[in-house]
């Protein structure tokens, strides 16, 4: 009972955490920018989180050799879908679409990851609540981005971020390691491996993304290290794990916590403003999350007021 409460409470901190640091990716990524193509900026961010992970993988000797169709089977499709084809299309749809756009459109992970579940994991399922939350917080997304509705749907950039958000349902979806002999951080080491190879071949293949297009400065090379280190190899290795206790779901869900975290890190790093806007839609999230998670809520305020403690695990 009480081991089930701490990683229930794990679970939940472990989740907060990843939206802020997540959240903080956008900005530091912005200011990255700067100096870096967008593709050859996430290959070098992806490329150094794999090496970090595996230098801490064999430094505390663990396994660092995959076995059979239970290790690779999660290596490439989180590496393939989650790491590089996301990222490679996310970043391609950049260059034609503001960021309000994209966040926007990666807002309808949490909407496309139920339908995709219900047919390929049906051991899963969100209630008619849930699906109401979920709307919920997608409304609150659009209301954080406040994209401009005349331009969503006019060029070739919309389509490579749905792309790429079609790319991250799938790997949250099909990416098992019921059947894996290595250990989580060799894993993802290994995913990330993967996510920062395609990266590099795509930034030598399109125009003006290679090592010639990059201007870096002391400022930039830090944001690279920063996001290589926390949200890359920290981020990463955080979302992989709880996606194999949790689920695809919910953790499609955090696309719904992130963006009220890279607006408050905009706002304090670099002086980007906090429209009314935001407000209510940090509002709208946090009513759909309650939405969702309705059943948990009611059963904890259930047991404060009979005084029996906090809930278990679910």
């Amino acid at each position: 009972m009480l081991l089930s409460v701490m990683a229930s409470r794990r679970d939940a901190l472990l989740y907060l955490a990843l939206a802020a640091v997540w959240g903080t990716a956008f900005p530091a990524t912005k200011a990255a920018l700067a100096d870096f193509p967008p593709v050859l900026l996430g290959g070098l961010r992806f490329t150094l989180a794999a090496v970090l992970l595996f230098a801490v993988a064999a430094a505390t000797g663990r396994s660092l050799r995959p076995r059979g169709p239970g290790d690779w089977t999660p290596i490439l499709v989180g590496g393939v879908f989650n790491i590089g084809a996301h990222h490679a299309l996310l970043f391609a749809g950049q260059d034609y679409v503001t960021s309000a756009v994209a966040s926007t459109l990666l807002g309808l992970v949490p909407v496309l990851t139920p339908a995709v579940t219900a047919v390929f994991r049906p051991d899963e399922s969100i209630s008619a609540r849930g699906v109401a939350g979920v709307l919920l917080g997608f409304l609150g997304v659009v209301l954080i981005a406040n994209p401009d509705p005349d331009n969503l749907l006019r060029d070739v950039g919309v389509w490579l971020v749905l792309a790429s958000a079609v790319a991250w349902v799938a790997g949250a979806v099909f990416t098992r390691e019921d059947a894996a002999a290595l250990p989580g951080l060799s894993l993802q080491a290994w995913m990330l491996a993967v996510g920062a190879l395609a990266l590099d071949a795509v930034s030598l293949l399109l125009p003006g993304q290679g090592l010639a297009a990059a201007t870096p400065t002391t400022e930039s090379l830090l944001w690279v290290g920063y996001l290589a280190v926390i949200p890359g190899a920290f981020g990463f290795l955080v979302y992989f794990r709880l996606l194999h206790r949790l689920g695809p779901i919910e953790m499609g869900l955090i696309e719904y916590v992130i963006p009220p975290f890279a607006a408050v890190f905009g706002w304090l790093v670099l002086d980007e403003s906090l429209a009314p806007s935001t407000v209510y839609g940090f509002a709208a999230i946090l009513a759909g999350f309650l939405l969702v998670k309705w059943r948990h809520v009611q059963r904890y305020l259930r047991q404060r007021i009979d005084g029996t403690g906090p809930p278990s695990a679910d």
